[in-house]
């Protein structure tokens, strides 16, 4: 896996083809499931996100019926236009309301990413052995870091990578499907009314991705 990420970097670093004109596409409304991978080693989560692209809402569940073992169990509901979200635990019929400082996840591209180049994935001169997408980088300021993300042409989200200085992490997804399966995953749950914003501790970043960190 570490030598796979490796190789992936250095083409995207090395690649040559740059286009002026191309600008980010933002992604559908989709379901799907995510995987999140330390670099240093391990499986940090695997769940089932369903993403609404117009409302801009993100509801992310691991460790939920799949049979691997993970460092972290969340569920997350984001709601990226009002900059909150929600840590639930509907075991116990609780949850943190919290304010969310950055707004970056690897489900749709940043309006001030850079297109790096067009790659093919697998092989472009066998039919139905290639996948041509989009790679596209950027800064992480508030984390002093990097990243890279790979779209299909249809802008589908397959992989994108985070470097920082404490840590380095790859988010994949699979078995996309472009709908909203489960609306009701993404409205509140009546025992968080009127839950407040709980304060946020001088120096923490609350995003999606520090949730992994």
């Amino acid at each position: 896996m570490y030598g796979a990420v490796v190789l992936f970097v250095f083409m995207c670093s090395t690649a040559t083809t740059y286009a002026d004109h191309h600008q980010p596409c933002h992604s559908p409304n989709m379901t799907g499931w995510m995987s999140v991978l330390s670099l240093k080693g391990g499986v940090r989560a695997l769940g089932a996100f369903t993403y609404d692209s117009m409302g801009k809402k993100l509801r992310f569940r691991s460790n939920e019926s799949y049979p691997v073992n993970t460092s972290l169990g969340l569920d997350l509901l984001i709601f990226f236009e009002e900059g909150i979200f929600y840590e639930i635990d509907s075991k116990n019929q609780s949850c943190e309301k919290k304010k969310l400082q950055m707004f970056l996840h690897p489900l749709d591209i940043p309006d001030d990413a850079k297109f790096l180049s067009t790659m093919n994935i697998g092989s472009a001169s066998i039919e139905g052995e290639g996948l041509k997408v989009n790679v596209w980088t950027g800064s992480i300021p508030h984390m002093k870091g990097d990243y890279s993300m790979s779209f299909t042409m249809g802008c589908l989200p397959l992989t994108a990578l985070y470097f920082t200085e404490t840590t380095s992490l790859i988010f994949s997804n699979i078995e996309i499907e472009l709908e909203i399966k489960d609306p009701d995953l993404l409205v509140v749950p009546p025992f968080c009314h009127g839950q407040p914003v709980e304060d946020t501790p001088e120096g923490t970043v609350n995003s999606f991705l520090n949730e992994f960190m």
